[in-house]
């Protein structure tokens, strides 16, 4: 299963990002394989309507989770018609300490 963190930075050990829309990279997560890949967010900068966007960049990815402090309601429109499950990290830490709290079911899903 494909998960994915909005972080900061490139690395599992940047602070976790808030935003989702404008998260400078996205962090994705195989659960089977265990490996970590960054795909820089292109739309961090843009000027308008970054959300769905930025949403087709988890779609096509194959993204089940995304773990996020927020997500816009067009984005979110368009997350959950792909199936995608959004759980929250407002917490000061860590990509990796988000993708921690999710596996160890510490994190909120979003309704």
């Amino acid at each position: 299963m494909m998960v994915c963190v909005t972080a900061k930075g490139p690395r599992p050990k940047d602070p976790a990002e808030e935003r989702f829309g404008r998260s400078p990279y996205f962090l994705f997560r195989d659960t089977e394989g265990g490996e970590w890949s960054a795909v820089a967010n292109e739309f961090a900068d843009a000027a308008g309507g970054v959300g769905p966007r930025a949403a087709q960049v988890l779609i096509d990815r194959g993204t089940r989770v995304l773990i996020t402090g927020n997500v816009g309601g067009n984005a979110l429109a368009v997350i959950q018609a792909a199936g995608i499950e959004v759980y929250l990290y407002r917490e000061n830490g860590t990509a990796g300490d988000a993708y921690q709290k999710f596996t160890s079911g510490q994190l909120k899903k979003f309704a």
